[in-house]
């Protein structure tokens, strides 16, 4: 916490001196309401990260579905309503590439991306290569590295085995994505390896939240060396050493090997780029997921049956030691798993659609056209749909059915009479939409039909655990304290 408050400090001392007018911009006719606060360049930041939902909704009541906001040294125009969010999407003087661009360069120190569009295009292309048959095939590759991660508990967990949860999931997690994107380490010692990168990786995403503002990085204590050591852990030299690229992996190498030389630091930074968003907001997805199961036992048994049944109907056995083969198809039909972890992401995810204002534009309302000016931000806030009693009943509590009727998936939700096309965004949307979701989801599936289907788990800590907003409006929110559970091996 010291920490925390000396680099808010540092934050206001290095940020304020560049932004020494942004505080007294004013409201031109035509533009949405504008409020400051008192603070200098944080602006409202701190009241919103203190209760991002309670204070949406009472500027929601004051102002309208429509505000702009200073937050952290940006004027950032918030869009509530979900029926707005689609135009505010296709709008063309609105770009998510320029807002990605600066956050690759500060988090990452990747430069080239700032002038070059053909790279970014070309990188882009990359994200076919995590749907379809390829992602079958990191399906399997997972299945594996899974099984791998666990084979040695299956022997030496038949008595209760303790373990705190949001590091049991970062380890596991980790692991297990780190082998299926990047492969194994075939030089020195492989465990020493992958501890040593995890440890690091760890290090660098609990600094992540300050690389993003405009602190120089040279204030954030070891921030820099952590995340030059990184880098240079996937530097192509020492990729070479790592055996069974994903083809993901390997067409990002080919393609930036040719606009870079092969000794070039910067290739490194892509790969943590990527590393980073693979698992960063898998981990807190996976804790919630799990944390609410152990707290809602018989969510857990309808989950289990679930399973079970799947099993059966595909002729494999059940019990500790056994591999377990499900395809994309066959996960895709455990409805109640899926819905157990949408809700989930419901309650946790805090992610905001960001675009940079390109060109002065006009953004049309029910209450009126509002001009949003150049250099600006405009952002979509679902995280208020979320929590939404219209949209959803009793929105505060965690209901692992909340996604089924019927037997089947539900699709159809409401607000105003008028049945909603985008009712619960945890990934963004357009061009923004995470293209790693479909294998994140995967993974957790994977993961918790290991889990269910191999241990008995029970949670051992009655204390309530509450979001962390730390990362408000950038991701999976994580917890504010890990949590003990326990785990053995499900008996005959």
């Amino acid at each position: 916490k010291i920490y925390k408050v000396m680099t808010w400090c540092l934050i206001v001392l290095s940020c304020c001196c560049q932004n020494k007018l942004l505080f007294f911009s004013y409201r031109r006719p035509g533009e949405p309401p504008l409020l400051k606060g008192w603070l200098p360049y944080f602006g409202l930041a701190l009241k919103l990260q203190k209760d991002p939902i309670g204070f949406m909704r009472t500027l929601q009541n004051q102002h309208g579905d429509t505000f702009t906001l200073l937050l952290g040294g940006k004027y950032i125009t918030f869009i509530l309503d979900p029926y707005q969010y689609q135009s505010v999407m296709k709008n063309q003087k609105l770009s998510f590439r320029m807002f990605s661009k600066n956050i690759l360069k500060k988090a990452f120190a990747i430069q080239k991306l700032m002038t070059d569009d053909e790279l970014n295009n070309e990188l882009h292309d990359c994200y076919k290569l995590l749907q379809g048959k390829s992602l079958d095939l990191l399906m399997e590759n997972m299945t594996q590295n899974l099984q791998q991660v666990f084979e040695p508990k299956l022997f030496k967990t038949t008595n209760w085995d303790m373990a705190y949860l949001l590091t049991f999931c970062s380890s596991v997690i980790f692991e297990a994505t780190f082998a299926t994107i990047y492969g194994k380490s075939v030089a020195g010692d492989r465990k020493e390896f992958i501890t040593e990168l995890k440890d690091d990786f760890f290090k660098f995403d609990a600094k992540f939240i300050y690389l993003l503002s405009d602190i120089p990085i040279e204030l954030l204590g070891d921030a820099k060396s952590i995340q030059k050591k990184l880098i240079k852990h996937l530097t192509s030299e020492n990729l070479a050493n790592i055996q069974g690229w994903s083809e993901v992996v390997q067409m990002r190498q080919d393609i930036l090997e040719k606009y870079y030389t092969l000794k070039d630091i910067e290739i490194g930074a892509h790969h943590l780029g990527f590393l980073w968003a693979s698992v960063a907001n898998t981990i807190p997805t996976m804790f919630w997921t799990i944390y609410y199961l152990l707290r809602h036992p018989e969510a857990m048994a309808v989950l289990r049956d679930e399973i079970d049944h799947l099993l059966q109907s595909t002729g494999q056995k059940q019990g500790s030691g056994f591999s377990i083969y499900i395809t994309r198809e066959q996960l895709d039909s455990l409805v109640y798993l899926e819905s157990a972890i949408l809700e989930a992401l419901r309650l946790c995810s805090f992610s905001s659609i960001i675009r940079f204002v390109q060109e002065d534009l006009t953004l049309p309302s029910e209450t009126g056209d509002y001009l949003i000016r150049k250099g600006d931000l405009v952002a979509i806030f679902p995280p208020l749909m979320h929590h939404d009693p219209e949209i959803f009943e009793a929105p505060e509590e965690y209901r692992f059915d909340r996604f089924v009727e019927n037997g089947k998936k539900k699709t159809n939700f409401f607000k105003g009479g008028k049945r909603l096309k985008h009712y619960i965004l945890p990934f963004g949307m357009g061009a923004s939409k995470c293209p790693g979701r479909f294998l994140a989801i995967n993974e957790i599936k994977q993961l918790l039909v290991v889990l269910l289907t191999n241990f008995d788990l029970e949670i051992m800590d009655d204390k309530p655990v509450q979001l962390d907003y730390g990362r408000f409006l950038i991701g999976i929110q994580y917890p504010d304290s890990d949590v003990l559970f326990r785990y053995k091996v499900k008996s005959q």
